[in-house]
């Protein structure tokens, strides 16, 4: 599967975007999908992640409560949107997925379960 990530931009502190990650392939269905970030200096890190059936979502406690994710399997599109977003969360956002819990309520949180990875999309955010 190839990933293609957009929607990132300069928000003020407090804003909200809409992050998409649209995918290739006829089996998207099959895939669980996160998202992770990258900030400078620092660590790929866990944003959120949905299973392949959009049933289970995972959020790390840095983003619970202003973050949401979720998938249209019909548009092979995951989305994640943010809201109230603070300047703590600029980085470049990664979408990624994953096909070995296919048909399991496994949803993987590690970047080592990930398999295939857009190519990132820009967010920063001014105070």
């Amino acid at each position: 599967v190839q990933l293609q990530a957009s929607g990132g931009g300069l928000v003020q502190a407090g804003g909200s975007l809409r992050l998409s990650c649209a995918a290739s392939g006829r089996t998207f269905i099959s895939y669980n999908m996160a998202w992770f970030r990258q900030a400078p200096g620092k660590e790929r890190e866990f944003v959120a992640a949905i299973s392949w059936s959009g049933g289970i979502t995972y959020y790390a406690d840095s983003v619970k409560g202003r973050f949401t994710i979720s998938r249209d399997n019909a548009k092979k599109t995951v989305y994640l949107q943010m809201n109230n977003l603070k300047p703590e969360d600029t980085a470049v956002y990664y979408c990624a997925a994953e096909n070995r819990s296919y048909g399991t309520i496994v949803v993987v949180t590690e970047r080592q379960g990930y398999d295939y990875w857009g190519q990132g999309t820009q967010v920063t955010v001014s105070s």
